[in-house]
């Protein structure tokens, strides 16, 4: 089940808010239910397994207060490490192994059947920073079970993040207040979050499919059609992330920001500070400081670091080379561009980090190593210029794509703020039509996908 989706805007997500409301001695019960619920909507039998990681988090915080000894923690938290990573590598990876082996060594052996489990990616490393977090003696355990698991299955951010710390909500776990003035910020923002996504991210995402559609591209499409991916992938996830965020609001709780214009940055490294911020934290903190960090192996520790984010986003040779891509383009700003780049002006600057990260959404986007040289062939100028088709998708999308300029920045946002200063009343409406206008394309709209469903 997806946010965008007429069944939880106008089923689930007002039987919760009604349930959630009435009884407010019962809320994290509540939550816990309908959370399982919204999981097993789209893949019952994997609640099994959300439920198995949580119980072996829930135990190893509790055994590693629980014992002096520094033996018994460190086999509490390579427990945790093994079995979450194990079933990670297991439901995501075996697969990409097998495949690879087989076409190495020339064998047969037979690939797992199994699906992967609706957001598994995001709570493993939900729950594993928890436990980490509690042998560096960061954050307490959490010793009732029920408020642990709220943590965990929270359905608001348990299939596609943002990956929430639990210091950051431990208070709100047991002790939550809502409030008219939350609720209604949270509706706000979850409607914005709606619009991102409907209003924005899914045209953008048709004009990309019909731009990529087929083997043969043009010059100008190729570069079109990353153009509208790369709004598609933001808006998508941003949207997303607007929406948990504000459901969050809306239940008593506060989640951190997980998006900041990452389209205005001066630098790759400024855009991976403004991008899924949730996810550059979580490697930062528990993969490249404990590497070493800036002290010592710099430039190996973010080649571990990207190669692993690239192999997070997916079991695809595409995401590994995106990963190498990356660690490449920054260690260059780092340690050979960085005298230049702080003379170039500061449009120049956004230019050219721009196209970077266009060429790593090419990257990105095909999963075909195939389809992917095709692209870089034909953007380069091994093809025609353009044809029909790019200039059909062009001219009918214009006024979308200065749209879609436009929301990437502040622009909106200040605007927005000016309006509700002087004009209180604007807000509400504005909300109103928003939600109308997206509920109206949702009924007649048939491309409705969300992107991090896959990770």
């Amino acid at each position: 089940m997806v946010f965008s989706s007429l069944t939880f805007l106008c089923l689930f997500l007002p039987a919760f808010l009604l349930a959630y409301l009435a009884i407010p001695k019962l809320r994290t019960v509540t939550l816990v239910v309908f959370s399982l619920l919204f999981y097993a909507f789209g893949e019952p039998v994997w609640v099994l397994a959300l439920l198995f990681s949580s119980v072996v988090d829930y135990v190893n915080g509790l055994i590693i207060e629980k014992f002096p000894s520094p033996r018994v923690k460190k086999l509490a938290l390579a427990s945790s490490l093994i079995i979450n990573l194990g079933m990670l590598a297991s439901f995501k990876y075996s697969g990409f192994v097998i495949e690879n082996i087989n076409a190495l060594f020339g064998l047969s052996i037979a690939a797992p059947g199994f699906s992967l489990p609706l957001g598994i990616s995001f709570y493993t490393f939900q729950t594993l920073s928890y436990t980490i977090d509690v042998y560096r003696g960061e954050i307490k355990p959490q010793r009732s079970f029920l408020a642990f698991l709220s943590y965990v299955t929270m359905f608001p951010q348990l299939v596609a993040g943002p990956i929430v710390r639990y210091a950051d909500i431990e208070q709100a776990l047991t002790r939550r207040r809502v409030t008219l003035e939350g609720f209604s910020r949270g509706a706000a923002r979850f409607a914005v979050g709606l619009g991102k996504k409907v209003l924005l991210a899914n045209p953008a995402g048709e004009a990309a499919s019909v731009l990529f559609a087929g083997s043969r591209m043009t010059v100008l499409g190729s570069w079109l059609g990353i153009v509208f991916f790369a709004f598609q992938i933001y808006f998508d996830f941003s949207g997303y992330s607007d929406m948990a965020i504000g459901l969050g609001g809306m239940i008593g709780f506060d989640f951190k920001e997980n998006f900041r214009y990452p389209y205005t940055a001066d630098s790759v490294a400024d855009f991976w500070r403004r991008w899924h911020i949730s996810l550059t934290t979580f490697f930062r903190d528990y993969v490249y400081i404990p590497l070493g960090g800036n002290r010592r192996r710099q430039a190996l520790n973010l080649v571990i670091v990207w190669l692993l984010t690239g192999l997070w986003h997916g079991a695809s040779w595409n995401f590994i080379i995106w990963g190498g891509y990356y660690c490449v383009v920054l260690l260059a700003e780092k340690f050979l561009l960085k005298s230049i780049l702080s003379r170039v002006p500061g449009v120049l600057r956004r230019a050219c980090s721009l196209f970077m990260v266009l060429i790593g959404w090419a990257i990105f986007y095909f999963t075909d190593i195939s389809r992917l040289g095709g692209f870089f062939i034909s953007a380069f100028g091994g093809a025609r210029l353009y044809d029909f088709r790019v200039t059909s998708v062009f001219f009918t999308n214009i006024f979308l794509l200065a749209v879609l300029i436009i929301a990437s920045t502040p622009l909106p946002s200040r605007l927005a703020a000016r309006l509700r200063a002087r004009f209180p009343v604007a807000e509400p409406i504005g909300i109103a039509l928003l939600m109308i206008s997206c509920f109206t394309m949702l009924v007649g709209q048939t491309y409705n996908p969300f992107l991090y469903f896959r990770f």
